[in-house]
């Protein structure tokens, strides 16, 4: 495991995680060697950024041999690694917040997922193999199985409301899918995902013909 190497620029985690899910794809086709450029063509990043990321948590390749995937996954498993965060709660099991309980089923089984809304016909039930809860027994739950981060999938004026309560409950990272912005104590990190926001930004440069400024 590497040493712990904080604070990582949000771009940066961003493309490690992508680097380590393309580098699961290349040990599931057998492959047991990667190059810096393989990896940049795959994120649209040059070669000498995928190599700066990787010293930056510690990891060296060879210029003759690359970078042996197997290794590199085990050295980010150790930075990446979500298992010393608890769980994920998440809040709103509308059809957003259960398509994302049907993803992490599918793709992440091993994550501790626990769900909550207000509606009594989608609580006391399992959804995609996770129980939701009322919203009101949320502090209990996460009191009895402590959760660090929160997903919220509620309406825009719910959204506020529902941050603080996960950070009351101990919630530090948040990623919101309500198109509204979060007032939260320094402390704690957010993620917004407006998927309105994010079409209408796809649509511009669709529009435009052309890929996006990077500045």
């Amino acid at each position: 495991m590497p040493d712990r190497v904080e604070p990582l620029p949000n771009r940066m985690v961003e493309r490690l995680v992508a680097y380590r899910r393309h580098l699961r794809q290349c040990l599931g086709e057998g492959r047991t060697q990667i190059y810096s450029h393989e990896l940049a063509r795959l994120e649209r990043v040059t070669p000498a950024q995928v190599r700066r990321d990787l010293m930056t948590i510690g990891y060296t390749g060879s210029p003759a041999t690359g970078y042996g995937v197997e290794g590199l996954i085990e050295h980010l498993a150790g930075l990446l690694d979500t298992r010393s965060i608890g769980g994920f709660a998440l809040v709103g099991a509308g059809h957003l917040g259960r398509a994302i309980l049907d993803y992490l089923a599918r793709q992440h089984p091993e994550y501790q997922v626990a769900a909550f809304d207000i509606n009594p016909e989608k609580t006391g039930r399992i959804t995609h193999g996770y129980r939701c809860y009322m919203i009101d027994e949320l502090e209990r739950v996460l009191a009895e199985c402590p959760m660090r981060v929160g997903v919220i999938a509620v309406p825009a004026e719910a959204a506020q409301d529902t941050a603080i309560r996960l950070i009351a409950a101990g919630v530090s990272g948040l990623l919101n899918f309500a198109p509204v912005r979060l007032h939260v104590p320094d402390s704690v990190f957010v993620e917004d995902a407006d998927i309105a926001l994010l079409l209408e930004k796809v649509a511009f440069f669709a529009r435009a013909g052309r890929s996006e400024e990077k500045v």
